[in-house]
């Protein structure tokens, strides 16, 4: 035999003998430690049960209830007065769903003396405006279409239950 095969068989012999050394130390400290340390475990919280709420509309408010337009309709009720006031029974416009800080004047249309405004809304549609038309949150209505502009007349509510008119425009925006 050479002695290569001499020595690899040596370190097998080696290490099969470490294996089947008992170690009784390791086993009485691991004995020990699990005879001395207890380990506690939490209880598991209570869970309440879950009591369902059943809403009885006596005497409280329908939390569906659209109270800006109960108010509007409070305040024009209040203004029975004289002057100027919105009609809340004409068919709102889609232009009337922005405040006209957010509508942009992108060009003008013209045919046979008549002028109509081409107005950008946030989603990105283009609506075309005229004489009578209606746009804006204060019902604005549309009184002149310029090459440069759309003027119009707001109402706004006067603070003692009335309404009051406010002049607005919506000039056109260069790119």
């Amino acid at each position: 035999m050479s002695f290569g095969r001499i020595a690899v068989l040596g370190l097998v012999g080696l290490a099969v003998a470490g294996c089947g050394r008992r170690h009784d130390d390791l086993y009485a400290w691991m004995d020990e430690v699990r005879a001395t340390e207890k380990v506690t475990i939490e209880p598991l919280p209570v869970i309440e049960p879950y009591e369902p709420f059943v809403y009885a509309r006596d005497g409280l408010k329908d939390p569906f209830l659209d109270t800006l337009k109960e108010r509007r309709t409070e305040t024009v009720a209040a203004g029975a007065g004289e002057g100027p006031r919105p009609d809340l029974n004409r068919r709102k416009e889609a232009l009337e769903a922005y405040p006209l800080d957010a509508l942009r004047m992108v060009g003008t249309l013209s045919r046979g003396g008549a002028m109509w405004a081409l107005i950008q809304a946030p989603d990105q549609t283009i609506s075309r405006v005229g004489v009578g038309n209606y746009m804006g949150e204060n019902y604005g209505r549309v009184t002149h279409v310029g090459p440069t502009a759309v003027q119009l007349v707001e109402l706004i509510p006067n603070g003692t239950g009335g309404w009051m008119e406010r002049q607005a425009s919506v000039a056109i925006v260069e790119q």
